[in-house]
């Protein structure tokens, strides 16, 4: 989704002023200053990106809608797998393979890509302002896509090479290794897709475009269904790992030619000098300044290393439990981000002009906006757990112990999603300065360690609930680390005010998850079960949050972006108007129409 069109209507049919009047017969006009000196009043002036609270909500919508959409064909794609190949040794062994996907979305499309791209692209964006000659963000794609390429697509191929020893690494106690060496094989190769995906999509986000980087998992998922249904007969289950390098592909192409747009709207001046200076930007992806973000991205993902080698040794199936329980209960955590990831251009933008007030807000109040909906969803998942798991997995392979046992780890796997957003949402801000830091990688070590050691006792105890135990502890303690140490940011968020505030949203979450429960259990059908649960923690929740003293403040999206900002004053013509430009008129993203 793009904004286009003239922030200020009628500008360019307006006459020339002379003192505040219309040039009439006679008069002169005004002198233009200096080029050089209008230039850098230019660039300053449209430095502050702020974008209106409708844009961000059409963006947050569009990212949403297109994400739910995604969400409920990957939900498809698992009720195949399952319908297909149950709950057993074949789905372990594809799903030991599926954790190179898994891996490599969190660190090329989700994390570590966007967390060093947007930001970098948003600094070039800004000094596209006052650039004469030449591109920034044509030199920081020239200076970083070939290095990049090159780099996954080596990384590619050793994993092809290698993938004998990393299932052995992976899952010592699979009863058909050679299975998963074949499926991890053909996962394999999504490692260049999804890098190129992962650029497509921090490069679409700075500019503004949200609407094709939404797609991406649209697609992901269409190539694997459909590959599934038709290679399913000659190739088993790996269909599925065939599926994933087709869906790769169509991430890209999905994304590719509104970023090759993106890159020809602004026209190459005669004179452009042979090299272009792009600020330190063109050397982010081989100088150690992105060390602490990768480190970042490979720690989160390693909890699922650590949850699929837990699992091995247990009885065939706990691989799978996991699997299906995490994915429907993260639904609730990858909605509740999507305004972040909507604003993290804004926050980036806003960081770059030296206004971090601006960003604080910005800030806070997602994260706040964000830990509402996923509380609200955490709790529908604990009340009405195996009412979801029965409908959307119960059929052919996929039995009724395999609901229960799903139901139980899905619960506590549902305890930890408000340490899952809150890490989401907080490590944007540790990353956003033009030096990230390397305390989220420290705290992420810490939790991965956490989950570590508690697994490990708790998988003889309690199974592959208790690893989803661990899972939840861990991510839970990196939440509170990154929230005690948020002075260390280059985003000044208000610490005490923040955690007030997620206190009372989780007191009032407990109370709904209570109330839905007790509808749930009393009422026998599965559907309706789970619509009465749902609407019963929705009216809850509010009711608490609404009644409770001190009750954090929560405002609504288009207020939010407005309220006390340097351009939200009292609109005047001249304020609308600056507030209303652009960046050097290169990312029009707040009047106009979509496209």
């Amino acid at each position: 989704m793009v904004i286009t069109g003239s922030s200020v209507p009628g500008e360019a049919t307006r006459p020339p002023l002379l003192g505040g009047r219309p040039l009439g017969h006679g008069a002169r006009p005004v002198e233009p200053p200096p080029a050089p000196a209008a230039r850098a009043r230019h660039a300053r002036r449209r430095a502050k990106w702020s974008p209106s609270g409708r844009f961000l909500l059409r963006a947050a919508a569009v990212t949403a809608a297109l994400t739910a959409v995604g969400a409920v064909l990957g939900l498809v794609r698992d009720q195949i797998l399952a319908g297909y190949f149950g709950a057993g040794a074949e789905t372990d062994a594809f799903l030991v393979a599926w954790t190179v996907p898994e891996f490599a979305s969190t660190l090329l499309i989700e994390d570590a890509m966007a967390l060093i791209l947007v930001p970098a692209f948003s600094r070039a964006l800004a000094r596209r302002a006052g650039s004469l000659f030449g591109d920034p963000v044509r030199s920081l794609v020239r200076a970083t896509l070939p290095r990049l390429v090159l780099g996954v697509a080596a990384a590619s191929a050793l994993l092809v090479l290698l993938a004998p020893w990393l299932v052995a690494a992976l899952a010592p106690g699979l009863p058909d290794p050679q299975l998963a060496v074949d499926c991890t094989r053909l996962t394999a190769t999504c490692v260049l897709s999804f890098a190129l995906a992962g650029y497509c999509s921090a490069a679409l986000r700075a500019h503004g475009s949200f609407l094709p980087p939404a797609a991406i998992y649209v697609a992901y998922n269409i190539g694997i269904i459909g590959t599934t249904l038709v290679l399913r007969e000659p190739l088993g289950v790996r269909s599925a790992a065939a599926g994933v390098a087709v869906g790769g592909v169509l991430m890209v192409l999905v994304q590719a030619p509104a970023l090759l747009r993106e890159l020809r709207s602004r026209p190459v001046p005669k004179a452009e000098p042979k090299a272009v200076p792009a600020g330190g930007d063109g050397r982010l992806l081989v100088l150690g300044m992105i060390a602490p973000v990768v480190v970042f991205a490979l720690t989160r993902q390693s909890q699922i290393l650590i949850e699929r080698f837990l699992a091995s040794p247990l009885p065939p199936g706990a691989i799978s439990h996991l699997n299906y329980a995490q994915k429907v209960a993260q639904m609730p955590m990858i909605l509740s981000l999507m305004l972040c990831t909507v604003s993290f251009p804004v926050v980036a933008r806003a960081l770059a002009a030296g206004d971090a007030q601006a960003a604080r807000r910005r800030v806070e109040r997602d994260l706040l906006l964000a830990a509402v909906v996923v509380l609200v969803g955490a709790s529908t998942v604990i009340a009405a757990a195996p009412q979801i798991v029965g409908l959307l997995f119960e059929r052919g392979a996929f039995d009724r112990g395999d609901t229960a046992a799903t139901a139980a780890v899905m619960r506590v796997y549902a305890l930890g999603l408000l340490g899952q957003t809150v890490v989401g949402a907080l490590v944007r801000c540790y990353f956003s300065g033009i030096r990230p830091l390397w305390y989220p990688a420290a705290a992420m070590a810490t939790g991965l360690a956490a989950t570590a050691v508690t697994g490990t006792a708790a998988a003889h105890l309690w199974g592959a609930a208790g690893i989803a135990g661990a899972n939840a502890f861990g991510i839970t303690l990196t939440a509170v680390m990154l929230l005690l140490g948020a002075h260390r940011q280059a985003v000044p968020v208000d610490v005490r005010r923040l955690g007030e505030g997620l206190l009372r949203l989780a007191t009032a979450g407990a109370w709904a998850t209570g109330a839905g429960w007790l509808c749930s259990v009393a009422i026998g059908p599965p559907l309706l079960s789970l619509a009465v649960a749902a609407l019963v923690v929705i009216g809850v929740f509010l009711l608490f949050v609404a009644c409770a003293a001190k009750a954090p403040e929560i405002p609504p999206l288009p207020r939010s972006s407005r309220r006390r900002t340097p351009h939200a004053r009292p609109r005047r013509a001249a304020s609308s108007a600056a507030e209303a430009s652009p960046v050097g008129r290169d990312v029009p993203l707040d009047r106009g129409r979509v496209r």
